[in-house]
């Protein structure tokens, strides 16, 4: 019996899972959009909550603390700057969580996890391999 567990095990080792959570939360914070299923966005959202709080905080402390649960500073950067701006007057409720239909592969339900009043171009920005400019010019 699983009483008093709190949280989906989602198929994966507590490794895999951690790691999983700190890639989707640094990929919301730098899309502010992102698909995935419903159990997966459920149990980010919490992640990606308190990260936000620690980032309207500010302190030297927090930014650390962020950077253990990220581990990629330019989401840290982003989080501590432009988040922390953006929802300095709003008490909580950072994210939305959206359903999108199934999955065509497997029939999961799918849904969409995005900031609330979110920046439209910040979608698909930096993503993937980046060429350099002297491979262009050579």
């Amino acid at each position: 019996m699983r009483h008093r567990k709190q949280g989906r095990r989602l198929n994966r080792s507590s490794s895999h899972r951690k790691a999983m959570l700190s890639n989707m939360a640094a990929s919301l914070i730098k899309h502010e959009q992102i698909t995935t299923t419903i159990s997966k966005a459920k149990e980010i959202r919490p992640v990606v909550e308190k990260l936000v709080t620690l980032g309207k905080k500010g302190s030297l402390h927090d930014r650390r603390q962020a950077l253990s649960k990220l581990s990629e500073k330019a989401a840290v950067d982003k989080l501590f700057s432009t988040l922390a701006e953006r929802y300095a007057d709003r008490p909580g409720g950072y994210t939305r969580i959206i359903r999108a239909g199934f999955r065509y592969g497997d029939s999961a339900p799918m849904a969409v996890i995005e900031f609330v009043d979110r920046d439209e171009d910040a979608k698909g920005v930096d993503s993937g391999p980046v060429e350099s400019e002297e491979a262009d010019v050579a």
